[in-house]
């Protein structure tokens, strides 16, 4: 009976993963992490230690990065402290204007703190459009990932 009950939480958790890479406010690849983690810990599938550190590291290190592709790509657009600056305000105030505020927050911030910094329009943009393609890259990313969970996590059961 607990090897269902784990089962249909970790499927839950790992349903609520995938969409928690397209919705800001879940932590996809962390509630896909936690569904295989608790498959492992059933009587039916069992996942090597080493695997579960990796897939663990991954994660993290996913998590991480999420939070600085956008910056990273208003840098590689040509965007100065100011745009990443902007980057990073405009990332938390579209967290309230959810689900168009996580993609128009990033790119309005760049432009905004580049204009801020005295710079060109365009260039101004190029920082904004730079911070939403590493927006796009790091949903990209954790898609990938939690794609992969799954993957794991079907074939563990077949």
């Amino acid at each position: 009976m607990t090897d269902i009950i784990l089962l249909v939480i970790a499927v839950l958790f790992m349903l609520i993963g995938l969409l928690g890479c397209v919705i800001p406010m879940l932590p996809g690849p962390p509630l896909a992490y936690a569904g295989l983690f608790l498959l492992h810990l059933t009587d039916k599938v069992h996942f090597r230690i080493s695997q579960l550190l990796v897939w663990l590291l991954l994660v993290i290190l996913l998590q991480i990065l999420d939070f600085f592709t956008p910056m990273l790509g208003s840098k590689y657009g040509g965007g100065s402290k100011w745009g990443s600056w902007g980057c990073l305000i405009g990332t938390i105030v579209g967290l309230f204007f959810l689900p168009l505020g996580i993609l128009v927050g990033p790119f309005l911030g760049a432009v905004i703190g580049e204009l801020l910094g005295r710079r060109e329009l365009d260039q101004a943009l190029k920082s904004g459009v730079g911070s939403l393609l590493g927006f796009l890259i790091g949903t990209g990313l954790k898609l990938l990932l939690c794609g992969y969970f799954c993957y794991e996590f079907i074939a563990a059961l077949v």
